[in-house]
């Protein structure tokens, strides 16, 4: 497949969600607690931390992305292949990382988060993630618990799966997924995915939007 076309097949996919936006990119997250959001670029402190999660990294990089996910939430999984396509096409330029926001009204997405972070725990919080978005159509929108689901991609990705669960329920693990959230409050995030490029909230509406407003980063 050439890469115009596979690029076409992720602005199709993102227009999709363009679409869902409405429904899904806007959805509160919590209409009480969430603060508005802040013109212009944010406190460096409260989008990266040094326990974030860096899934592209690139030594005195000037361009940083962050996306605050749900991992049940579907325009999260809808946009999650144009960020694997990000990750191909600026690999070693950029920093792109992931930040913890878990919307109360999905049943399992606090889970996913520990889930993702209890895999950090072992150096396989990637793996992780590719396997909750991977399979988000198998365990998504579910309302019993999804744990023992969780547990076979832990296996599945060479954990040590009582340490695993051990951590999947542990407090420490729980207030991290927490410091993530309250981070995003902070922000202004009110829904997901939200993204921020070098501190200010940006919101495209196409792959071209995205990779137009990286380039101009890098050519700052």
């Amino acid at each position: 497949m050439s890469r115009n076309l596979q690029l076409t097949l992720v602005v199709i996919g993102v227009a999709v969600v363009a679409i869902l936006a409405p429904l899904l990119l806007n959805r509160p997250a919590d209409p009480e607690a969430a603060a508005p959001a802040t013109p212009g670029p944010l406190p460096a402190e409260l989008l990266v931390r040094e326990d974030s999660h860096h899934l592209s990294t690139a030594p005195d990089a000037e361009v940083t992305l962050v996306e605050f996910l749900d991992f049940e939430c579907e325009a999260c999984g809808a946009v999650y292949p144009a960020m694997e396509q990000l990750r191909a096409d600026y690999g070693g330029r950029i920093n792109y990382v992931v930040r913890y926001f878990p919307v109360p009204s999905h049943r399992n997405a606090d889970l996913a988060a520990r889930a993702a972070e209890a895999a950090a725990a072992q150096g396989k919080f990637e793996q992780m993630y590719r396997a909750l978005f991977d399979n988000q159509r198998a365990w998504g929108e579910k309302q019993e618990s999804q744990e023992a689901v969780f547990l076979g991609y832990a296996r599945d990705i060479g954990l040590d799966v009582a340490r695993f669960q051990a951590d999947l329920n542990s407090p420490e693990t729980a207030a991290r997924v927490r410091k993530d959230w309250n981070d995003g409050l902070a922000v202004g995030v009110d829904g997901t995915p939200t993204f921020f490029l070098n501190g200010t909230r940006f919101t495209p509406n196409s792959y071209q939007d995205l990779t137009d407003a990286i380039d101009a980063a890098l050519a700052e």
